[in-house]
């Protein structure tokens, strides 16, 4: 693996989350030209792949989960990070997909990548209007993807605490695509 000396632990940490978060950080794998040349994907596997790294993220976002009655966990690693965090939390999770993998849809959002468009899905009967949510995904880069799940989670009434994100790429300025909703970001770049 191939330590990133750029992600740094996010502010406001004491010191000993500082110190756990810098590990996770040190986990962390740079993969340059993917999925295109020029990008540089990171890649968190081995963070989710070592049993007390992927406690320590999963208990660092479930404390910033305030009043959360779901976490929503955006496709694909999301999912994973969401569902760890939502047990933590003592609350329940619920995915947003992409297009085509549910059987039932809520409502969908269609958004521009970096380096394509998306639609993403929300299931059906699994969020009431009023259902205070916060929503997880494992890097947040220019925002797309964040703005749209928020977005469709605001389209079906949903109240949003907060969103929560284990790596904040902040040169791509993902963070002020997302109006006022609160990020929590663990780690940033």
């Amino acid at each position: 693996m191939t330590a990133v000396d750029d992600i740094r632990p996010g502010p406001g940490l004491d010191g000993d989350s500082a110190e756990d978060l810098q590990r996770i950080a040190d986990l962390i794998r740079s993969v340059p030209d993917h999925p295109e040349p020029g990008v540089l994907f990171r890649d968190i596997t081995p963070v989710l792949a070592h049993g007390g790294a992927f406690a320590t993220v999963a208990t660092e976002l479930a404390a910033h989960t305030g009043e959360a009655e779901l976490v929503v966990g955006v496709e694909a690693r999301g999912f994973l990070l969401g569902a760890a965090v939502a047990l933590v939390a003592g609350v329940g999770t619920v995915p947003v997909r992409k297009a085509g993998k549910l059987p039932a849809v809520a409502a969908s959002r269609s958004y521009d990548l970096e380096y394509g468009s998306a639609t993403l899905e929300l299931p059906a009967d699994v969020v009431e209007p009023g259902t205070r949510v916060y929503v997880v995904d494992d890097v947040l880069a220019t925002g797309g993807t964040a703005a749209a799940a928020c977005a469709l989670l605001t389209d079906v009434g949903a109240d949003i605490v907060g969103f929560g994100t284990l790596l904040e790429l902040t040169a791509l300025r993902g963070r002020g695509r997302l109006g006022d909703v609160r990020v929590d970001a663990l780690l940033t770049a």
